[in-house]
């Protein structure tokens, strides 16, 4: 299988929104500018070098990774803001919620040599069977090339439509390239996974992805940052990660909206737990309809596709 849903910098955003839900999955082409890129690659450097391999099987033996980026590289930051990223999320997970915010961050390193990781979905830690709406949009950013033969993320197009019990084939798995500073752009549900590196250089991306507001997220934004930190950060930023209410009466401190909070109002008659429009907002949800449960395994399927 071939990639397809590849869209260069400055496409229409409806397109790669449209693409992402329907396919589960989009690349952005040069979504990054050269002097972004160059920020980025210098602001991980550092963190690069002190970073170590030697992770368990599923992380990759040889993977170096590292997180809390959000206060590690003020170029990272913008790229969690990028509005081509943003209108895909809007389009996916505000359907289902009336704040969404910043999941994960993370740099996936892999040296040559490293192995096929096994394919996954990134949401099997929430007992929701699929097929289910998005609950998570993920994004993988090149900071270097990404190929083939150097481990380029592999995905399994319209897998997020699957059942729990359908395994992939190799048929199903297409391998990401793309050029240094693109990003992929999939939803949590989909099957992917890291490839081999069979090259003699390594490859790095940027994983930024955002959840549903009202799922736990997988790092802790809260202690990713100091509260000094937190202050300076743009406020979409701070919305982002948590400072604000994910709806009406819903993430305050002792009766008090998290962003006031953060900027040391202490007085609730200071702050509006319910500001206008946001009620109609929680009454526009799409709602999950659970039938039944049921248990089932978090799956892992080894693909070999080199």
């Amino acid at each position: 299988m071939s990639m397809q849903n590849v869209f260069e910098a400055g496409s229409d955003v409806t397109e790669v929104a449209t693409a992402v839900t329907r396919d589960g999955y989009a690349v952005v082409r040069d979504a990054m500018d050269a002097g972004t890129l160059a920020a980025v690659a210098a602001d991980l450097q550092p963190y690069l070098d002190a970073a170590h391999t030697g992770h368990e099987e599923f992380m990759g033996s040889l993977t170096k990774r590292f997180g809390a980026l959000v206060a590690k590289s003020t170029a990272v930051q913008a790229l969690i803001m990028h509005p081509t990223v943003l209108a895909v999320a809007d389009h996916a997970l505000l359907p289902s919620c009336v704040a969404y915010r910043l999941h994960y961050t993370g740099v996936m390193h892999l040296e040559p040599g490293e192995k096929q990781q096994v394919l996954h979905r990134d949401t099997t830690v929430y007992p929701i069977a699929n097929p289910c709406p998005p609950l998570t949009v993920a994004t993988m950013w090149a900071v270097t090339d990404f190929t083939r033969t150097n481990g380029g993320t592999r995905i399994c197009p319209g897998s997020h439509r699957w059942t729990n019990d359908r395994a992939p084939t190799r048929a199903d798995v297409v391998a990401t390239e793309m050029p240094a500073g693109s990003v992929l752009i999939y939803l949590g549900n989909v099957v992917h996974g890291g490839g081999s590196n069979r090259s003699d250089r390594a490859r790095t991306g940027v994983a930024l992805h955002y959840s549903l507001g009202w799922l736990r997220q997988e790092e802790n934004q809260y202690l990713a940052v100091t509260e000094e930190q937190a202050r300076t950060l743009p406020d979409e930023l701070q919305e982002l990660m948590g400072y604000s209410l994910g709806s009406s009466n819903f993430g305050f401190v002792d009766h008090i909206a998290p962003k006031d909070y953060l900027h040391g109002v202490r007085d609730p008659a200071a702050s509006d737990l319910s500001p206008a429009g946001m009620s109609e907002r929680v009454d526009a949800l799409e709602r999950f309809h659970v039938s039944h449960t049921a248990r089932g395994p978090a799956r892992h399927y080894d693909i070999d596709t080199d």
